[in-house]
This record gives C-alpha cells, sequence and structure tokens, in this order.
C-alpha cells in the first residue's frame, strides 16, 4: 500500500445518556425529526419531543424498513415547503437514517422525481441548497450515521430496483451515538444489525480501497462482533455489551465511509428484493464464503484478514461459518431457497455491480 486518504467530516458524539447532548448541537436551530412508528411506545418520539420543546417544527414517524421510493417521492415536496428552514433529525435504524437522506437535497423543479431520474441515470442530481442532519442510530448496524449513502428500494415498478444517493450534501452534520437506545431492539434486530456491522467491518478489508485507519477500525470492529454478539444475544439488557455493539458499529461505518462495501453487499440486494432477506442477514450470511474468494489473492489483505482471528486460528473462513451458526445463520444460498446454479449466477454477476468492483477478488 502507498499512498492513502482517509476522511470523515461527521462531528460524533458517543456515550450511554449522550441523547441529551441534542439540544446543544443544535445550536438553537429548529428541527424536524424523523423516525419510525414504535418511536412513541418506545419513548424515544417522547424523549425527543421534550428535549427539542419549541425548537421542534414536526415529526414524521412512519417511516418503514427498507425506504421506498414512493414514500419519499410523495412527501418531498411538501416537506421542503414545510421544513426548508430546520435541521434534520433522524433517530432511528439505517432505514430512518436513510429515508431523511433522501430529503436534504434541493432541487430546482423541488420534485422528488427530478432525484430519482439522476439515479436512474447513475448520475447526481444538481443540488442548489441542503439541510443540515444530525443522525442518532437506535440499531447497532448500520453506520449510516457517519457515511452520506443512502439506498432507496423500487418495489412498485415492473423491474425492481436499488438505488444509492450519494452526495457531499448527504453526510450527517453530526452523529449522536447513544447505546441506551438500542435497549429496546429485539433479539433478531439485534442480532442481523450487529452482523451487518460485521459485514460493513470486512467488506473494508477486502476492499481495494482499504487504507491503515479503515483497516485499524474494521479489525476492532469485527473482532468486537465476533466475540461479543452471543453473550449479549443472551444478555441483551448488558450495558455493557449494548456499548460494544454501539461501539463496533460505529467503528465498521467510519471504515466503509471510505472504503465502501463490496462482494458481499452486491449479493445481498438481489437477496433482499427476490428472497425477502432482512439486509444484515442478506448481506452477512455471504462472508464467509467471500472470505474464501479474497483468501491468497492479496499478502497484506491476508495479514489483516488474520488478525481478525488471530494467528492461531488456520482457517478463519470457517471460523467465521461457525460463528455464524452459533447465533442461528446459515452460511448455504440454499437455506435461503437460491439453487447452486444460481447462487453461482448471482456471485458473478455481483462481481461486475459497482459493490462488486471494490472486492480484491474482482475480474474488473
Amino acid at each position: 500500500m502507498s499512498a492513502w486518504k482517509y476522511h470523515n467530516p461527521v462531528a460524533v458524539t458517543f456515550g450511554w445518556g449522550c441523547l441529551s447532548q441534542l439540544p446543544t448541537l443544535l445550536k438553537g436551530r429548529r428541527a424536524v425529526v424523523i423516525t419510525f412508528p414504535q418511536a412513541r411506545d418506545t419513548g424515544l418520539l417522547g424523549s425527543l419531543q421534550a428535549l427539542l420543546g419549541s425548537q421542534l417544527a414536526g415529526v414524521i414517524d412512519d417511516v418503514q424498513p427498507n425506504p421506498e421510493l414512493s414514500w419519499i417521492t410523495e412527501r418531498y415536496a411538501q416537506f421542503w415547503r414545510q421544513y426548508a428552514d430546520c435541521v434534520v433529525v433522524a433517530a432511528g435504524g439505517g432505514s430512518v437514517i436513510d429515508s431523511a437522506k433522501m430529503f436534504l437535497p434541493g432541487v430546482a423543479s423541488g420534485d422528488f422525481h427530478e432525484i430519482h431520474a439522476a439515479l436512474a441515470q447513475s448520475q447526481a442530481p444538481t443540488v442548489q441548497r441542503a439541510l443540515p442532519m444530525i443522525a442518532i442510530p437506535t440499531t447497532a448496524g448500520t453506520g449510516s450515521e457517519v457515511t452520506p449513502w443512502a439506498t432507496l428500494w423500487d418495489r412498485t415498478s415492473a423491474k425492481h430496483q436499488k438505488y444509492s444517493l450519494h452526495l457531499e450534501q448527504t453526510w450527517p452534520e453530526a452523529a449522536l451515538v447513544d447505546p441506551a437506545l438500542t435497549l429496546s431492539l429485539p433479539q433478531v434486530v439485534t442480532r442481523d444489525s450487529n452482523l451487518d456491522a460485521l459485514s460493513h467491518a470486512l467488506e473494508s478489508i477486502w476492499n481495494v480501497n482499504a487504507n491503515p485507519v479503515s483497516d485499524g477500525l474494521a479489525v476492532q470492529a469485527a473482532r468486537t462482533v465476533i466475540h461479543h454478539l452471543p453473550a449479549l444475544l443472551k444478555d441483551p439488557t448488558d450495558q455493557h455489551l449494548r456499548t460494544l455493539a454501539s461501539q463496533a458499529s460505529l467503528f465498521a461505518g467510519l471504515a466503509f465511509s471510505n472504503t465502501r462495501t463490496a462482494l458481499a453487499h452486491n449479493i445481498s440486494y438481489e437477496m433482499t428484493l427476490k428472497h425477502g432477506l432482512s439486509h444484515g442477514l442478506a448481506c452477512s450470511f455471504t462472508l464467509p464464503m467471500v472470505w474464501r474468494l479474497a483468501q491468497g489473492r492479496d499478502r497484506q489483505r491476508d495479514s489483516v484478514l488474520q488478525s481478525v482471528f488471530g494467528a492461531d486460528v488456520h482457517d478463519p473462513a470457517t471460523a467465521l461459518e461457525k460463528f455464524l451458526e452459533s447465533v442461528g445463520v446459515s452460511s448455504h444460498f440454499e437455506d435461503y431457497g437460491v439453487s447452486a446454479a444460481d447462487a453461482q449466477a448471482l456471485i458473478q454477476s455481483s462481481m461486475q455491480g459497482a459493490r462488486g468492483k471494490n472486492f480484491i477478488g474482482s475480474t474488473a
């Protein structure tokens, strides 16, 4: 590895109870809260309302998993008419934060169709103005609070599509990472979100864009998930384990904010679109297979990967497979309804995708 660079402009505040610092970050500005329907029942929305007081301009609390094109399109113009002077406070998992990012860029037409048209052509929309965002993750997995990327899905058209928005204007201004907010997560969400973080970490290592900073963050994140997720699933109220999980997610996010993801994520999109797998499961069950594809392609990458399990583990891909089995995840395509032939075709096509080309084993 010769020259390299690392850049992340998000101001991160981490710690148990740090949600209370939200008014300080707002600096007197008005805020619109974007969150998920259950935020009211968990008490999160009430906490945000109490913290914001008269600074709260409005609430959007009907975000669903995997942001849908039609949902954004229906709300975008009205959002800009109502909240053009606000900071966007996104409190939720990756779907909430990704949905919020879609509202940040303002375009000339005032219509999201303009942004969609650019994305459909793999182009960046022309942004006339943009809103700042404070991201508050309530899961430990996506890392979206420290990246500029937002994923958008279109399941209503004849051909299902996945789009990725990535602009300078979609970097959050700040992130508040409060592990206490993850206490209410169901076990399956705890597991799948932490596996998403593991995927981000490993995908940052077997990546053509890897650098020493991303490597250090990724290895620590991966080791934390592997060593502590089984214990967290047995004792989901343990504050120390919840803190470690949130830190692993954050570190993995900081890693792939510079490298982007790679082959496992490219495979995951079809597994979500066609087979209904949650994102965390879809991008993690293939990790042992991808590790085997990566092994031996680059001596330096091999060395970094080896450090995840340590020198005493001579077959880390199999060790990873056993770890996934220990948390109830199969590493075999057929267990998700995909034949061997279809799996091979999916792997080959994913190699040629935008994320697949980041993989060190890509033929591109």
